[in-house]
Parts: structure tokens; sequence; C-alpha cells
């Protein structure tokens, strides 16, 4: 383990937090790689000027200083920021904004506070661009949840070999079919991969009539229970 030597002294420059980090966000972030680009993101915002600020991609790949401590190589590195950034879109404390441009596509994320919203509202609006000589139209797409985090946060721990089966399971199936069969292992309270597998192979099977409306009974989502699982599901 690498040591540190401590703050000199004399005076520091410093970064501002809000309190809320520390009693709000601090307490639910459960992964480093997430808790690192969160506070690298208030940080390197700070040193930005004008009334709108954003990082991109590259800001933070152009970092080496940052990005050596992401990864033991840039190959790991770089997975682990696509992963930090993708959990932090999903939790809510960046928002992630894909720019199609001329030069192709640029991801711009702000931090979800007021300025932050406004300027993806001005962007979504037409009333803002990020290259103010760019002609060209620009496109606002909505980030869905990391499969990752939705598993996590909906079905437990997040082992090597769940992780594999869900990348297998995201070139597959569509992210719709894997958002609401999650969702009815959380309503039937059966919290295992191997159901909600089963139930995504039955649709690609039989075929999936989509939605499932607030109107329908416990009785008609067990209707969608694989047989294997009937037994376990909650009455």
């Amino acid at each position: 383990m690498k040591g540190f030597a401590g703050f000199p002294d004399g005076k520091l420059r410093l970064t501002s937090l809000p309190n809320l980090f520390f009693s709000d966000l601090m307490t639910i972030i459960d992964d480093l790689a997430e808790m690192k680009v969160s506070l690298y993101a208030f940080w390197a915002l700070a040193q930005k000027e004008g009334p709108v600020r954003y990082m991109r991609m590259v800001d933070f790949l152009n970092d080496a200083q940052f990005m050596k401590g992401m990864g033991p190589t840039p190959t790991l590195a770089a997975e682990a920021l696509a992963d930090g950034l993708e959990r932090a879109v999903a939790r809510g404390t960046f928002l992630h904004v894909v720019v199609e441009s001329a030069d192709g596509v640029m991801d711009l994320y702000f931090m979800n506070s007021q300025k932050g919203r406004a300027a993806v509202d001005g962007i979504s609006r037409g009333e803002w661009r990020p290259n103010p000589d760019e002609d060209l139209p620009i496109t606002l797409s909505v980030e869905r949840p990391n499969i990752f985090v939705l598993y996590e946060q909906n079905i437990g721990q997040l082992t090597p070999i769940i992780a594999d089966q869900l990348r297998d399971a995201e070139q597959t199936y569509a992210s719709e079919w894997l958002e609401h069969a999650i969702k009815l292992a959380v309503q039937n309270n059966v919290r295992k991969w191997g159901y909600i597998q089963s139930i995504l192979e039955r649709w690609r099977q039989e075929g999936k009539v989509d939605g499932i409306s607030r109107r329908d009974t416990q009785k008609d989502l067990r209707g969608q229970v694989p047989d294997e699982y009937q037994d376990i599901v909650k009455q």
C-alpha cells in the first residue's frame, strides 16, 4: 500500500463540497470507482470558468494522475471510469447528455444541480450548444440505468460470475426486457438471477407482452413466472 506524506504546512487550496454530499450522497455510494469520479468532478468543475460547466469523457481520460488511481493498467482504468460514470448517472449525481456533431458523438456530464439541470434543459430545447459554431442539430438521449447498478439495487451483491452473465444477457435481450424481468423478480420476492433468466428465456421462446399496468393483479404477475419457480413466489 502506497503511503501518504501528509498535508504540508501553510495555506492550501481548497475545494468546496455541499454538505448534502456528506449527509445524503456519500452514505449511499457503495462503489469505489463511483466515489472517485464523483469527488473528482466536484474538483474539476470548480477549476472551470463560465456560466455553464460540464465534464467530457475526455476530460477524465486526459488527467493522467487521476486515471493512475482508477486502475493498474490503462484498460482497467478506462473500464473503471466508464463503470463509475454509469453508476453516478444511474444514482442521479450526474446528468449525462449525448451530443451528436460533425466531429462525432460527445458525452457531456453535468452535476445534478439547478445550473446543471437548466443547462441540460437548454440543450434539449435547442437554446444552448457546447460548440456555438456547430450548425448540425443536437440530440439528447436518455440514459438507462446500468444493468450492474440495476441488479445491485434490486437483487443483491454482484459477483464475477453474475457480472459475466449480465454482460451476456445484455447482448441477448432488449434492455426493456431486462428491466421488466428484474421488476417481476422484485414484485414476486424472488431475488435470484436464475429466476430472472428463466423469465427472459420464456419471453424469447414464447413472445413477450410488453408492459404491466398498475391494474394488473399479483395473480396476473404470477402467470408470467416460470413453472420451476411457482412454488417459491410469494403468495
